[in-house]
Formats: structure tokens, sequence, C-alpha cells
């Protein structure tokens, strides 16, 4: 029997504070690396399923229906929270994937430590020679008996630093066409084998960082999905954090859907909104800001299903677009003193550009939206259906 609204907040009640609406919000762990917060919080909400509760009992969830799971996500927007970016790729991710893809086995192993938060996650698909063509990457995994042998080098990882699983792309037959002759595996960032070097983005952010895999050997049974589906296993991961980049937060929302922006409030505080150009501004990313919610909240429905739609492209650049406008507003109305690092929103300033590039550049969106929802003709693309090996030049 599904909770009624009364029900969820008698019981959240129990477990977390009211949230104060005039204390900022985090932007998405821009500047910090705290990760007590985010993992306390989570152990609070496991054993009630709040977090994901759409996830068997058994693996840290509720089983809940959308509309239950809607509900509990309004809800949680009242209460205290904490910063969950350090535990995103986990919950948000590799979760849905390994429902999806995992065997029985890898579900049990890995699903209930991702939902209370105690191992974190990172994904591993970039390279420094294949970005925005993901399928072009060179990191091999080579079969030795039950093993495999992992040998190459990821970029724009995020979260590799502190990360304990990394789900990680690689290429098993090079005879193949390069989208066909991948597979998926889970590599222990802990091993040896493995050298993590952080990346200093200019806001101060260390969560990006390049990888080198150094002969990791990996049992099979670290494989998600059948041998040679590892595109597949990639592009519905991808579409998951298309769909959770293009959540509330991201798109710039810092309120529940009942509540006035607390960035409106603000501006409205400080008089900027008495300048009829930045009035004009304003308004007009408070509308789009809604749409771009509203969408989102539609998007989230997809999360759920065997394979996400390319719904959530579009969702990712709405949300990009109003963070980034977002940003430069609050920036602008300063003036002058918008030049001093302590000036409102100068961290959600320098970070604003990167998020054209999080989760697939914006360009990449386009092109899924302009080829899978608009029908219009693909890029020429000369080495779709040639072996990956005529083109390595390795």
């Amino acid at each position: 029997m599904e909770l009624t609204d009364e029900g969820i907040h008698k019981q959240l009640s129990l477990i977390l504070e009211r949230r104060d609406p005039n204390r900022a919000a985090t932007v998405l762990g821009a500047g910090s690396d705290d990760l007590s917060g985010g993992r306390e919080y989570l152990e609070k909400l496991v054993d009630g399923g709040w977090m994901v509760p759409t996830w068997p009992v058994e693996y840290g969830g509720r089983g809940a229906t959308e509309g239950e799971a809607r509900r509990i996500s309004i809800a949680l927007d009242r209460y205290e929270s904490a910063d969950l970016y350090p535990y995103g790729v986990g919950i948000s991710l590799v979760g849905p994937v390994l429902l999806d893809w995992g065997t029985q086995g890898q579900r049990s192993r890995w699903l209930r430590a991702i939902a209370d938060g105690s191992e974190i996650w990172c994904q591993m698909f970039s390279e420094p020679d294949a970005g925005s063509d993901l399928a072009n990457i060179g990191t091999r995994a080579v079969r030795n008996g039950e093993e495999w042998v992992l040998t190459g080098s990821k970029l724009w990882t995020s979260r590799g630093t502190y990360s304990k699983w990394g789900m990680c792309l690689a290429r098993t037959d090079p005879n193949q066409p390069k989208h066909r002759g991948l597979s998926m595996f889970v590599i222990d960032m802990e091993d040896s084998g493995v050298e993590v070097r952080p990346l200093e983005q200019v806001n101060g952010d260390r969560h990006f960082s390049q990888i080198f895999i150094a002969g990791v050997r990996i049992s099979d049974c670290n494989r998600i999905g059948r041998l040679g589906d590892g595109w597949k296993v990639a592009i519905e991961m991808l579409a998951h954090e298309r769909i959770s980049l293009g959540g509330r937060a991201f798109g710039g929302s810092d309120t529940s859907e009942e509540s006035v922006p607390g960035w409106l409030t603000s501006l409205a505080s400080r008089g900027a909104l008495d300048d009829p150009v930045f009035r004009d501004r304003a308004l007009r990313l408070y509308v789009f800001d809604a749409v771009s919610r509203i969408t989102a909240a539609l998007n989230t429905q997809e999360s759920s299903k065997r394979f996400p739609s390319s719904e959530g492209s579009k969702t990712k650049l709405r949300s990009v677009r109003a963070f980034k406008a977002r940003a430069y507003l609050l920036k602008d109305v300063s003036g002058a003193l918008g030049m001093l690092e302590d000036s409102p929103g100068h961290l959600e300033f320098l970070t604003a550009p990167s998020m054209s590039i999080r989760g697939g550049t914006d360009e990449v969106q386009r092109n899924i939206v302009a080829d899978r929802l608009l029908g219009l003709p693909p890029e020429p693309r000369v080495d779709k259906d040639l072996p990956y090996s005529s083109n390595d030049p390795r």
C-alpha cells in the first residue's frame, strides 16, 4: 500500500530536520570534497529506502511505484539534505544499469553499498584520444582464462580520486567495428595497477582526473552484460546521466515547486529587480527554469525503463542553459563588485562553463536530438563499419 503525503512526511520527520530555505545549496560538489556529510545522510535514508525508492527492498530501496517515488522526492526537498555529488554516479547511473544488466550476484554485491553510501563509484569512459567520439576508445581488455587484463588511460573521470569502484569501458575485440568490439567492466580503484591523477579546474575543484590502467587483472565476474555489449551498456548509462544532470537542482532551482526559487528572492531583496533590464532577464529565466523543471520531472519517469529515451538530451540542454543564465545574471547584477571572489554566485559563475561539457557536450546532445528525435539526416561516418584495428595507429 502506497504511503500518503502525510505518511511520508511523518516518517521523514523522524530521521531528518526541516530545511532552512535561506541556506544556499552546494553546486554539484563545487569547492568541496566532503564525503562524510553525504554518507551520513544516505545511512539515515537507506533503511526506509527513501533515496532510491523504486529499487527492491533488499538493495536499499522500498519497491515503490513511480508515483510514490515522485512524492517522496518532493517531500525530501523540505528536509535538510547533503551534498550528494560524490555519490551521484553510483545512485543515478551505476545502480539503474546494474538493475538492468547485472547478474543477481553483482546486484547483491554492489547495490546496497551504493544506497547506503559506503562505496563510491566513478565512470571511466572518455580518453585523451576519444572524447566526443566515445566509441573510438583504445583501452584494451585481453582475456587470460577467467580473467581480463586491462591496459589504457581514461580522462575527465569525475570522483576518481575517492572512488572504490569504476565502471570501465574497454575494447575486447579490435577486429570488430568500433561500436561492436567493446565490453563493460568493473575495476577496483584501489588496485596497484590503477594510478589516479587529479586535474584542478578553474573553480578549484579536483573532481576530474586522468587515470592510468597498467595491466590490471579483473575476474570475468566483474564484466557487466554480455561480451561485446559494452556500447549498449554505455549508451544506457549516458542516458541515465543526462536525465540526472537535467534534474531540478542542476537546472537552477534550489527550492521545491511550491516556492519562489531562492535566487529570485535574493535578487529582489538586493533591489536588482528594480532595474527593468535585469528584471526582464530574471523573469525570462524564471519561466524557462520552470519549463526545464517540468520537463525534467517528466523525463525522470523514463529512468525506470529498460532503456531511457533520448528526451534526456533535451532536458540536459535546457538545464545547462538555465544554470548558465542564472550564474551569469547573478554575476552581472553585482557590477564591479562581481570581480571579487567573495561576490554572490562567484563559484557558480566559475562552474557554469563546465556544464556544457559534463555528461556529453552540448554539441553531442544537439546531434542526438537532431538524429533520434527530429529524424534529420545523421552526419557522415566513414569509419562506422570498418574494423577498429584498421584505424588504430598502434
